[in-house]
């Protein structure tokens, strides 16, 4: 085969191999999203009753869900304060430029890191991180994350208290 042939239509006009662009959802479509965030453990069975479709369409919609990327996949909830981890904070970093993905690579690397954004404004990623403890979190900040040398400064914004919003039905 010639280079490309074997290429999707997108992935040739795009130039690279992504994903496909997104698909809307329909009604139905976001029911099921709400009721997985709601409990990921549901069953075909009863997600199909609650949306009023067949098991058949239920477990369609899902795998082209996962299949189109929507359901990145499925996880627990976590108390990190009665697993452990007491101490989060929110932690704000500036780079240097043209580096994320080098310090992604190593903020992903660190022990209780549990989201990473690359954000605009004052500084350049919001890393959410828990630790045991404090002194945890400030070994995390002063000897893991100022080691990077892509990191030129960093703000450390302790979290006092945290609330998981669940999916609002309404929406």
């Amino acid at each position: 085969m010639a280079d490309g042939e074997d290429r999707t239509v997108y992935e040739a006009v795009s130039g690279a191999a992504q994903s496909p662009p997104p698909r809307p959802l329909d009604a139905i479509d976001r029911d099921i999203l709400r009721i997985l965030q709601t409990d990921g453990r549901a069953s075909i069975r009863s997600v199909a009753e609650r949306v009023h479709v067949s098991r058949a369409n239920a477990y369609a919609r899902i795998n082209r869900l996962i299949d189109d990327g929507v359901i990145r996949g499925f996880s627990a909830r976590v108390n990190h304060e009665r697993a452990g981890h007491g101490a989060s904070a929110y932690i704000t970093l500036k780079i240097v430029q043209n580096s994320w993905r080098t310090v992604r690579e190593q903020l992903q690397a660190l022990p209780g890191a549990a989201h990473i954004a690359l954000v605009s404004g004052d500084f350049d990623v919001l890393l959410l991180v828990h630790t045991p403890d404090n002194r945890t979190l400030r070994e995390l900040v002063l000897t893991k994350l100022q080691s990077i040398p892509e990191v030129l400064s960093t703000r450390t914004l302790l979290v006092f208290e945290e609330t998981d919003l669940d999916p609002d039905p309404s929406r």
